[in-house]
């Protein structure tokens, strides 16, 4: 007879105090008296990871996030055990384990500042309902602390004082404060005192960060199972730290194909295929460029995956070809919702191999999406992901579909409660078997992977291109994604802007979001203002629900199709100086678009502000945000710039009025930058491209810019033909000298530079090329001063007196 039926409920428990330690080459172990073991490990100098278990061993460590490509390695490893703490030193980090209690502290090895440290440090509470525990972690939050970071998370782009949690959620028509949404990237960057930090929770379970809200003080993290895993990152660069954790979870495997950053049309649902064409030939009547028209839902025989409806689309293969012909790539959609159909060949094959998720009991998970009753695949299940990835073989290699774009994977499931799978539904997780509570973060990773293997598999020898809705840290290596069901609002365009440039400091850079909303109707003043932030957005794309309206650059009035078309110009102008900063991306995990913050932390006024950004290295931008607007007040960073449009140069490091009416918006030029240009296109690879302009920013000093280019398309780059060009801008009062060096193997189809000149305070008086003086004749003057010079030149120096003016 069972007597006392009361749970003792042990409330939060903490690490006794340590009574062993051990070495094993970067792994070091403490542990202590109750059995919990703190697994410190040495990654890089910058970069630590603990890792804690309080069962006395550990479980099969396995993470879908880190890559296999992480750099490794240290220069200096020190250990001394002191009185009252361990203490481990590399070359830039010294870090306190206290023999107490596990606490952990971390300092600057060479100025000995305190970065980092616990406060309650990591502590647990066992779930009862579940089993394990749930893990928890908080930290000391200093004075003056900001936090950046997090992914997707619609609101200011300072943390500070907030409260977010990590389960991807598909939240259609979601608001400022809407949390959580469709991504789940535990990762943020602390700032204090001139110095970032980064600090990467590799927990798949559903995660919670708490910056300094529920207590000033206090910054903590915990997740409602799995381990306590965390990643510490040490800059002191704010992009030495965002760049260290792409590294770590994974840079994109290679770049996009070029017409992938140009304009893309969608719509839920462009159908039959004349509307298809109606739309296509309307761009190129209009003279809009446009790489890439979309096929949502409806282009499937009832809402099933890897089905066409011949009603629709009588000959695929044909139609996908002419629009190929007239520069337009499709791209379609594909879901992870397989309707149950018997007669459904993908339906039958993956219930016949056992490929669907199942219920804890042996019952497969059933739920409703698009096409009704639907089972889904285990993308967690290596085979299962190397199935998926054969069946892009008809859509792409044999039909010429250019991209496929991953929806609906959070997994999101309609009419119940929670959205997604019950709690129970069981996952292979790469031979590590686990429940949905574990496997729901990266079940759209797995699916985006599985679809990104079979796309580069059917694509080659070009390369895929994949977008996906929800996604886990790392996901950045196999595809790009947009933002979400966002709404036709002003407050819409606000939250694009932020959650585009939060992406891009969580090492995810190839973001955009549904330009003018997916839901409701924006009216052409917002749809404008829209597509100018758009631009600067890696990923370019109008989106809509298609129930309300039309949403295409002409559906508003002659104006604003006329503005439309400039900016998308401008766009297609500006792609080489796009996949050169992509270029450095996939190189080196730097994030193609900057928040101020991520510019320069030196300057405090940068730290709340979150317009403005640096889209690559040297162009600032700052979209209007608010209707009827003939400008705005905007902060420009420190230095001096040239405004974009007038040439006019203004001093940084505070806030300005900035004209901007409806066909403007703040743009400016970073002095010093050389700027490459294309012709303007109405599709890439239309035009063969002989010249190139370099637009030149004068500066008194010296910068440095560059152009990469290859075939704009598959992977001989990998290979050493590419050719990036290294420039070095010196000018002086009297003189501008630009000195190039080139990489690469790859022989450009452009022979000549176009070089036109922006700001010089003097008259050109002697041009010398390589040492050679050239007739000025050659130097052209209609309100700007250009030369054109053949590619491969070293040097050119200009000469000239100061003006009289």
């Amino acid at each position: 007879m069972i007597v006392n039926t009361e749970l003792e409920n042990k409330g939060n428990l903490f690490p006794a105090n340590i009574i062993d330690f051990k070495k094993d080459v970067d792994k070091l172990y403490f542990t202590a008296a109750n059995d919990v073991i703190l697994e410190l490990t040495v990654v890089r100098d910058s970069l630590l990871r603990f890792r804690y278990t309080t069962v006395g061993n550990f479980n099969n460590d396995f993470s879908y996030a880190i890559t296999k490509y992480a750099s490794i390695g240290y220069n200096k490893l020190e250990i001394e055990d002191r009185k009252e703490y361990y203490e481990i030193t590399t070359s830039k980090l010294r870090c306190e384990i206290s023999k107490d209690d596990m606490r952990v502290s971390i300092y600057d090895a060479k100025d000995g500042v305190l970065i980092n440290q616990d406060e309650g440090g990591f502590h647990w509470e066992e779930s009862y309902q579940y089993g394990g525990n749930i893990v928890k972690m908080s930290k000391t939050s200093n004075d003056g602390e900001s936090y950046y970071g997090l992914g997707d998370k619609p609101n200011h782009l300072n943390l500070k004082g907030k409260r977010y949690s990590n389960w991807a959620t598909d939240s259609y028509a979601y608001g400022k404060d809407t949390d959580p949404l469709y991504k789940a990237i535990p990762f943020y960057t602390g700032l204090h005192h001139g110095k970032a930090y980064g600090i990467f929770f590799d927990n798949t379970f559903m995660s919670s960060f708490d910056f300094a809200q529920e207590r000033r003080n206090v910054t903590s993290f915990w997740a409602q199972g799995g381990e306590m895993n965390y990643y510490f990152f040490y800059g002191p660069k704010m992009n030495d730290v965002v760049e260290s954790y792409t590294d770590l979870t994974g840079k994109p495997h290679h770049l996009p194909p070029l017409w992938a950053l140009g304009f893309h049309q969608c719509k839920w649902s462009y159908y039959p295929e004349s509307k298809v064409k109606e739309i296509t030939s309307t761009f190129r009547k209009l003279q809009i460029p446009c790489d890439a028209i979309y096929l949502d839902i409806d282009y499937m025989e009832g809402f099933r995956c890897f089905t066409w409806n011949k009603e629709y689309f009588p000959d695929p293969k044909r139609m996908v070809k002419e629009l190929l012909d007239d520069g337009f790539k499709t791209v379609a959609i594909i879901d992870p919702g397989i309707k149950i159909d018997k007669e459904y060949s993908v339906f039958k094959e993956a219930l016949e191999k056992d490929y669907f998720c199942k219920r804890a009991d042996g019952d497969y998970m059933k739920g409703k999406v698009w096409p009704g009753e639907c089972y889904f695949p285990d993308y967690t299940n290596p085979e299962v992901r190397d199935w998926w990835s054969g069946l892009f073989k008809e859509l792409i290699e044999d039909i010429g579909v250019k991209g496929v774009w991953n929806d609906m994977n959070e997994p999101a499931v309609m009419e119940v409660p929670n959205k997604t799978f019950p709690d129970d539904v069981r996952h292979d997780y790469d031979g590590n078997p686990c429940s949905h509570r574990k496997a729901h973060n990266i079940y759209g990773m797995q699916m985006a992977r599985a679809t990104y293997q079979g796309l580069k598999k059917y694509s080659y020898p070009k390369r895929p291109f994949v977008i996906t809705r929800s996604a886990y840290s790392g996901t950045q290596r196999y595809t790009s994604t947009w933002t979400g069901d966002n709404v036709a609002t002003w407050e819409h365009l606000w939250i694009a802007n932020m959650q585009s440039q939060r992406m891009a400091m969580s090492g995810f850079s190839f973001v955009g979001s549904d330009i003018g909303g997916f839901a409701e109707q924006p009216q052409g003043e917002l749809f404008t203002r829209w597509i100018q932030l758009g631009i600067f957005h890696p990923f370019f794309r109008v989106h809509s629900s298609g129930d309300h309206g039309d949403q295409e650059p002409w559906a508003f009035d002659e104006d604003v199709t006329d503005i439309v078309r400039k900016f998308i110009e401008i766009r297609y102008q500006l792609l080489p100086y796009l996949y050169t900063a992509f270029w450095n991306y996939v190189d080196h995990g730097t994030p193609l678009l900057k928040s101020l913050v991520l510019y320069d932390q030196e300057d405090v006024q940068t730290h709340y502000r979150t317009d403005e950004f640096i889209f690559g290295e040297q162009i600032l931008a700052c979209p209007i945000l608010e209707p009827n607007a003939k400008g705005r007040r905007m902060y420009v960073p420190k230095g001096k710039w040239y405004n974009f449009w007038t040439d006019e140069i203004v001093k940084g490091g505070k806030e300005m009025w900035v004209d901007a009416d409806i066909d403007s918006m703040p743009i400016f030029v970073k002095e010093g930058a050389i700027i490459p240009k294309y012709p303007i296109q109405q599709y890439v690879g239309e035009k063969e491209i002989t010249e190139i302009t370099l637009d030149v920013y004068y500066k008194e000093g010296k910068e440095k810019s560059e152009l990469f280019s290859d075939a704009n398309d598959g992977f001989d780059y990998t290979k050493g033909r590419y050719s990036l060009r290294n420039f070095s801008l010196n000018g002086k009062s009297n003189e501008l000298i630009i000195n190039q060096y080139k990489e690469g193997k790859f022989v450009t189809p452009y022979e000549t530079f176009n070089i036109k000149f922006h700001g010089l305070p003097f008259d050109v008086v002697e041009v010398q090329l390589d040492n050679e003086k050239l007739e000025l004749e050659s130097i052209k003057v209609n309100g700007v001063t250009s030369i054109v010079v053949h590619k491969n030149f070293s040097e050119l120096h200009i000469i000239g007196t100061k003006s009289d003016l």
